[in-house]
């Protein structure tokens, strides 16, 4: 708490001003928040003493040798709807539409899409590489001697496998981002 404390008089640069100032203020700190227009994590030294940041890793804070001195507030998504909007058919529709694409992007998060084209005779091999959402997609391509693959993997997987997919014979190997994916 010590590290806190040291920021008594800064000035702190946010995009959440308001969470910031009562933060500061239940820790008994004064400080001068100011309003960031994004890039928050690159103010300090020099327009910032600190700053509070929305983040899910930190890695962008480490990029720009910053370390985290506490953590003022977790969260998470949730969808908050009035009953009695269940009683009206378009708008349960439309809420259980809106919670399957929250869902969705939920799932989607820290995966990747991955395609490449392989040899039959490689298919095996290539099979037994891949970790899979469910089960990798194997179509047929246009030369019956080759199949496309596609899967569903964990992003931070992805920069080890795909040398080694190379090396047993994986070819056009493409990794895509993800938005969302509906279980």
């Amino acid at each position: 708490m010590r590290a806190v404390r040291d920021l008594e008089g800064a000035t702190v640069a946010t995009e959440l001003v308001k969470v910031t100032e009562a933060w500061f203020a239940r820790q008994g700190v004064r400080v001068n928040v100011e309003f960031s227009w994004g890039a928050t994590e690159v103010k300090p030294p020099m327009l910032a003493d600190a700053i509070v940041e929305a983040t899910e890793t930190g890695s962008t804070l480490r990029a720009n040798r910053l370390r985290v001195v506490d953590t003022i507030l977790e969260s998470n998504t949730q969808l908050i709807a009035n009953p009695r909007a269940f009683d009206d058919e378009w708008k349960r529709m439309r809420l259980e539409n809106l919670a399957l694409l929250l869902r969705a992007a939920i799932e989607a998060h820290g995966r990747v899409g991955l395609m490449l084209n392989v040899e039959r005779g490689a298919l095996d091999t290539i099979l037994g590489l891949l970790p899979a959402l469910r089960r990798p997609t194997v179509s047929p391509l246009a030369d019956e001697g080759w199949v496309a693959v596609n899967t569903i993997l964990e992003e931070k997987t992805a920069r080890d496998l795909i040398p080694r997919l190379k090396a047993a014979g994986g070819q056009g190997i493409v990794e895509y981002p993800l938005n969302k994916i509906v279980l």
